[in-house]
């Protein structure tokens, strides 16, 4: 919860912060993200404008997940910037409207409004957004991570030589073949004979 009581109404009055908070529960994805209580570094620029308080800032985080291909840990730093507007709760009455688009359109425009609450607001929500969309997709240890062997589980990058001998299933009846000397070409003489 951040304070904007110092800040006024005026628009044009401006205002930085920089702040450390713990970072909450489930603050990433399946793969990747911040573990729970590290530090958020914040930085704040926070602007009045004629229908609230417009906040730009920057999110600075460690990330930790694994390598969606070899499964090796993953730590990084992850740099997040966001803005979003929280709008004073009688900002409908000091402005006017533009137009009418319909009721549907205002229900839609005020359940993602977000609101100052007695001069405070939350930014847990937009911290979310911000940093789970920044987290990677996919996340790997490096840019060329092999990954493992899909036959047996061993790290690529422990053995780039790594193979087996696989046998296309198609051809197994002709190695069969093969095996058993039918194919051999002294078998086939005396075959003739």
């Amino acid at each position: 919860m951040f304070d904007t009581h110092e800040l006024g109404r005026r628009p044009g009055a401006m205002k930085k912060v920089s702040r450390e908070v713990p970072a909450p529960k489930d603050f990433g994805n399946e793969v990747i993200g911040v573990p729970e209580d590290a530090v958020l570094r914040l930085d704040l620029r926070l602007e009045s404008v004629m229908e609230g308080v417009l906040v730009t800032g920057t999110a600075q985080a460690p990330v930790t997940g694994e390598c969606v291909r070899c499964l090796d840990p993953v730590e990084r730093e992850l740099d997040a910037d966001f803005q979003e507007m929280f709008s004073y709760p009688d900002a409908d009455t000091r402005t006017t409207r533009r137009g009418d688009a319909g009721a549907d359109a205002e229900d839609d425009a005020d359940e993602e409004t977000l609101y100052l609450e007695d001069d405070l607001f939350d930014l847990e929500p937009v911290l979310r957004d911000a940093v789970v969309l920044a987290l990677p997709l996919q996340p790997v240890c490096r840019d060329d991570c092999p990954g493992l062997c899909p036959q047996c589980g061993a790290r690529l990058a422990d053995d780039p030589d790594h193979h087996h001998e696989a046998a296309d299933i198609r051809w197994a009846a002709l190695q069969e073949f093969q095996a058993s000397g039918a194919g051999d070409p002294d078998t086939d003489e005396n075959q003739e004979k």
